[in-house]
Order: structure tokens, then C-alpha cells, then sequence
């Protein structure tokens, strides 16, 4: 077969998770579920929170931002793997690749960068409490959301346009469900090099500038913590962080095992790797937030009553 350049490649074939055309159904039934309660949970917590006068605070401010990213974040992927579970021809447009890359980069760098401004606000409210409404006001809380989407924003910008640079030979089989970076750079036959070099650099340093504010945010939390008498008070300030840090934990433990390494040693396995952190962390942060948060479970609360009780109302309209 002859060679074919970039402008001669028109699309992509989407493996997928699965070769087997009975498991196809499966999998789509199991995706389409897992969607639909992404949807709903992150959902009720925008809901729950802008709807609860006792949640507006910088913290549940950018819970609410984060909901409506991991939204963003699984509509990204998830829409075109249901349709390509029940499609013979599994195949992406050249250009619908790379916006699905830019916008997968985009929203999965915003969801880093919200978790380390909600790490400050932790950081903040337990080591400075006396100080929190003023140094956690309102311009700080826009600056930091002004940052979490523009730099994300640039910096996949960068590594697209780098993409878009490259010659990709005869195959156009990408050994995803997505169109990931990593695979796609497997496809080119001209020269990874200066994206690879990139994406251990600058893209390294994006990734990891967040977590590193995190970490520092939780040794000075830890640092005051220990410093409180009473045992009841240690428990208090560690609850504040519990469900935060167990986001943080399953979105960068997944991330790092799977791009934290050279390209030759991507595999299969970091297929399955990918799944936590694109769909089931935006799946299981509403749980994880509302479940071990005597404030947001007491909003949800809220909220699901008077849904209940507008939804009450209609049999007796209809009635009437």
C-alpha cells in the first residue's frame, strides 16, 4: 500500500474496547448508564448548590464549576463510543479527531487545575480561617477560574497544532475508543520527537504545576491539623478534605500511570486505565461529594424535596 500524507487522510477507525460484535450491546447498555448518571449526578450538584444559599462559598463554587466540566469532559468521548458500539463502521473524520483530542486535553487540564483552586480554598479556610472571606473573595475566585480555563485551553491548542504537523502512513486503525494522544502519534510515520519532547516538558509541567500546589496545599493543612488539641477538631478539619482528596487521588493516580511514560510503552491495559479517569471519576464525584459532605448531602436533600413536591403538584392541576 502506498504511503498517504495528512491531507490525504480523511478519517480514523475507532477500535474500541472490544474486537467481539456480541459484546457491542453490552458495552453500550453499560456506557449509556454510566452517561446518564454522570449527567444527573453533576447535575443535581450544579442544582443543589446554586439553588442552597448556605453553599455559596468559594468551595462549592468550584464544585459547581467542576460538575459542569466533567460534563463537558464525558460528552466529549462518551456520545460518539455509544454510537460506535452499535455502528458497523467505526470511523472519525480527520477533523472531528483532532477536536476531539483539543477539547479531551482541554477539559481533562481544567478538571487539574479546579482541583488545585479547590485545594487552596481547603488550604485557606483550615490554616487561615480568620482571613478566609477576604483573601477567598470574589476576584480571587475569578482569577483562579480565569487561569484553570484559559492556560488549559492554550496549552492543548499547542500540543493540536503540533499534531496537526504530522505525516501518518497507510493505517488509520487508532487502538482506542477515543482519539487519545498517545495512539495517534503511533499512527505517524514522520517524526514524534519534538511532540513527544513537548508533552514531557511544557505538557508535564501543566499537569503537574496543579498537583503540586495540591500537595503543598495538604502538607501545610497537615502541618496545622496536627498542631489542633483536640482529637474532635483533627476529625473536623480532615472531614472538610476527605472528598476532595479522594478525587484527587483516582484522577491523578489513573492519569499518571497511563501518560507518565515513554510512547513505545503504551499498551492495551492503558485503555482500561483510561476509562477511570474520563468516565467513572465524573461518574463517581457526585457520590463522592455529596456522600461525604454533611453540607452538600443536606442541599441535595433540599433540592430533591422541592422537585418532589412541584412534581406533586400536577396530578391536582390536571384535575382541576
Amino acid at each position: 500500500m502506498g504511503m498517504s500524507n495528512l491531507t490525504g487522510l480523511s478519517e480514523f477507525i475507532l477500535l474500541g474496547l472490544s474486537f467481539r460484535p456480541e459484546d457491542q450491546k453490552l458495552l453500550f447498555a453499560l456506557f449509556l448508564i454510566i452517561y446518564l448518571i454522570t449527567l444527573v449526578g453533576n447535575v443535581l450538584i450544579i442544582s443543589a448548590i446554586h439553588s442552597d444559599p448556605r453553599l455559596q462559598n468559594p468551595m462549592y463554587f468550584f464544585l459547581s464549576v467542576l460538575s459542569f466540566v466533567d460534563i463537558c469532559y464525558t460528552t466529549v468521548i462518551v456520545p460518539k463510543m455509544l454510537v460506535n458500539f452499535l455502528s458497523e463502521k467505526k470511523t472519525i473524520s480527520y477533523a472531528e479527531c483532532l477536536t476531539q483530542m483539543y477539547f479531551f486535553l482541554a477539559f481533562g487540564n481544567i478538571d487539574s487545575y479546579l482541583l488545585a483552586a479547590m485545594a487552596i480554598d481547603r488550604y485557606v479556610a483550615i490554616c487561615n480561617p480568620f482571613h478566609y472571606v477576604t483573601v477567598m473573595n470574589r476576584r480571587c475566585c475569578a482569577l483562579l477560574l480565569a487561569f484553570s480555563i484559559t492556560f488549559p485551553y492554550l496549552h492543548s491548542l499547542l500540543y493540536i497544532l503540533l499534531v496537526n504537523q504530522l505525516t501518518f502512513c497507510a493505517s488509520n486503525v487508532i487502538h482506542h475508543f477515543f482519539c487519545d494522544g498517545y495512539p495517534v502519534l503511533k499512527l505517524s510515520c514522520s517524526s514524534t520527537f519534538v511532540i513527544e519532547v513537548v508533552a514531557m516538558t511544557e505538557g508535564l509541567a501543566a499537569v503537574m504545576t496543579p498537583f503540586v500546589c495540591i500537595l503543598i496545599s495538604y502538607l501545610r493543612i497537615l502541618i496545622s491539623v496536627l498542631k489542633i488539641p483536640s482529637a474532635a477538631g483533627k476529625r473536623k478539619a480532615f472531614s472538610t478534605c476527605s472528598s476532595h482528596l479522594t478525587v484527587v487521588t483516582l484522577f491523578y493516580g489513573s492519569v499518571s500511570y497511563v501518560y507518565f511514560r515513554p510512547l513505545s510503552s503504551y499498551t492495551v491495559q492503558d485503555r482500561i486505565a483510561t476509562i477511570t479517569y474520563t468516565v467513572l471519576t465524573p461518574m463517581l464525584n457526585p457520590f463522592i461529594y455529596s456522600l461525604r459532605n454533611k453540607d452538600m448531602k443536606r442541599g441535595l436533600e433540599k433540592l430533591l424535596n422541592k422537585l418532589k413536591s412541584h412534581m406533586g403538584r400536577f396530578p391536582s392541576t390536571k384535575a382541576n
